[in-house]
């Protein structure tokens, strides 16, 4: 299986935890770092829609930033899944597909006891719904919550829980209201 990283960090080179974890996969799986490649976000749409293309299972990879995927990854889904091509009567390119989110909130504060009152899971719904739209198998997220005080035992932890779980053979489909 075929698995590439599209990772959305606009300051990646400060971040200790997407960092660790990129640094943690193994050699046969492709990692795009996105800020770097677009800093203008002048988005190469042909060449991303290529490298989703070639994966049978797509990874994005992001702190959450106000609730939510940080800015080139909204205009990357704007521009790259476009009518046609990802969805559509004819839009079948990811048809079949997984799609993984991988997203690394800084607190560890979500939860309805929790100040947040919302779990991850609730906040990445758009995710679950554009997968639903362009006929990818939405599978379950890799969090890594409170991302920000997280030691450095529990880091190196996680980087292991991470690659273990990219290579998984088959990753848990959430349904419809999962």
């Amino acid at each position: 299986m075929k698995t590439v990283v599209f990772l959305f960090h606009p300051d990646y080179q400060t971040s200790r935890v997407n960092r660790a974890l990129v640094a943690g996969l193994s050699p046969d799986i492709a990692v795009r770092n996105l800020y770097q490649l677009y800093p203008d976000f002048q988005i190469d749409v042909a060449t991303e829609q290529q490298m989703m293309k070639t994966a049978d299972r797509v990874v994005f990879q992001f702190p959450l930033f106000w609730y939510g995927a940080p800015a080139l990854l909204q205009q990357w889904e704007a521009q790259v899944l476009t009518y046609g091509w990802a969805y559509g009567s004819q839009g079948t390119a990811l048809h079949g597909k997984e799609l993984l989110i991988a997203v690394s909130p800084g607190a560890d504060n979500y939860g309805r006891s929790g100040f947040v009152k919302y779990t991850v899971h609730e906040l990445l719904r758009p995710f679950q719904a554009t997968s639903r739209l362009i006929g990818m198998k939405y599978v379950t997220p890799f969090v890594t919550q409170g991302a920000a005080s997280l030691s450095d035992p529990a880091l190196q932890e996680q980087v292991v829980k991470y690659n273990t779980y990219l290579h998984r053979a088959t990753l848990p489909v959430l349904g419809d209201f999962a």
